[in-house]
């Protein structure tokens, strides 16, 4: 048995710090709770750009850029030290965090965003980032488009881990990507809610032969700083559930055995058994005994998309350790 958490709690939106440092707060929590798993929402550093629900399309631009900007400046760079204080959380603790991201490309341009998720290892290492495949209506306005070089289940000392980011579960063929990994644990850091999504959940519990755990949003208008722009027009009314949450643990099979917590802020507690997986597969492998390979199968591209590769002729001019282009070399190297 393992005992997971799910933190159903408001970021401090927009504050890259403070952010990290309420998630390290709940990870000692839920440690102290004996979690072994502690799981959190969909982009909680700094938090669900909700804002893009209200714009209304092509309208105040303005404001959107100051908000986009804000984003920006509080994004992760998952490859430097932003993480660092969660990282070193989960190790203290000895505990396996999954956590989504505002993440701040570092490869490229430097200024794209993506709606990532993390796994850190209970020794504080990163063993995973999964960049969403595809942004949702208006998230295509904040975020770029993620590859499947993150599209990987990962063994933990709780179990075989996957994740895919809200309406990802709605794409049958990435849900069947984990399935053929041997996924134990699905994981769903999502912005969506309600009788739907839950069901959603189920249905991947039982198509899976999978533990499932749906990790929501929930805020309300009162958690967004006065400071941040728009705050009062967008959200009048400080008490409005923004968005309730609805967290879950979903058993192999469908049960849901913890949640849905709704409109409420707290972490949801379930203990897992990893037996009840390959019981709930005896009936029903989905890439297993249950599959027809002869006539279906799936194909999966996990190269890492790159939008530029640079090559060198042996031999050829270097400048900061990067290949040069002609014309465009140091005078010392010109002929």
């Amino acid at each position: 048995m393992s005992r997971i958490a799910i933190v159903q709690r408001p970021p401090i939106f927009l504050n890259r710090a403070e952010t990290t440092g309420a998630a390290v707060a709940s990870v000692h929590e839920a440690a102290g709770a004996g979690a072994q798993l502690v799981v959190f929402p969909e982009v909680f550093i700094p938090g669900y750009p909700a804002w893009i629900w209200r714009l209304r399309p092509g309208g105040d631009m303005a404001l959107s850029e100051r908000l986009h900007s804000l984003l920006l400046a509080n994004s992760v760079r998952v490859a430097g030290d932003d993480l660092a204080p969660l990282r070193e959380a989960a190790k203290r603790n000895n505990i396996t965090v999954v956590c989504g991201v505002n993440e701040r490309d570092t490869d490229f341009s430097r200024s794209t965003i993506y709606n990532s998720v993390v796994v850190i290892g209970p020794d504080g290492t990163i063993l995973n980032r999964h960049r969403k495949l595809m942004p949702t209506n208006p998230e295509r306005m904040v975020w770029g488009f993620g590859d499947a070089s993150g599209l990987r289940v990962i063994d933990t000392p709780c179990g075989r881990i996957g994740t895919l980011i809200c309406w990802e579960s709605y794409m049958p063929l990435a849900r069947c990507a984990l399935y053929a990994q041997g996924v134990d644990i699905y994981i769903a850091p999502t912005y969506d809610t309600g009788e739907r999504w839950i069901a959603t959940m189920q249905h991947i519990a039982r198509e899976g032969g999978c533990w499932v755990l749906g990790s929501g949003c929930a805020f309300q208008a009162h958690h967004i700083p006065d400071a941040v722009p728009g705050k009062a027009e967008l959200y009048s009314n400080a008490d409005e559930w923004v968005n309730a949450g609805d967290s879950v643990v979903v058993a192999p099979g469908g049960k849901i055995v913890a949640g849905p917590l709704h409109n409420e802020l707290g972490i949801l507690y379930a203990d897992i058994d990893l037996e009840r997986v390959g019981v709930a597969r005896r009936s029903l492998d989905t890439v297993g005994h249950y599959s027809r390979p002869d006539i279906f199968r799936l194909h999966v591209n996990t190269a890492p998309l790159r939008p530029v590769e640079f090559s060198a002729s042996p031999g050829g001019p270097l400048l900061n350790g990067q290949p040069v282009a002609p014309g465009d070399e140091p005078q010392a190297a010109r002929p």
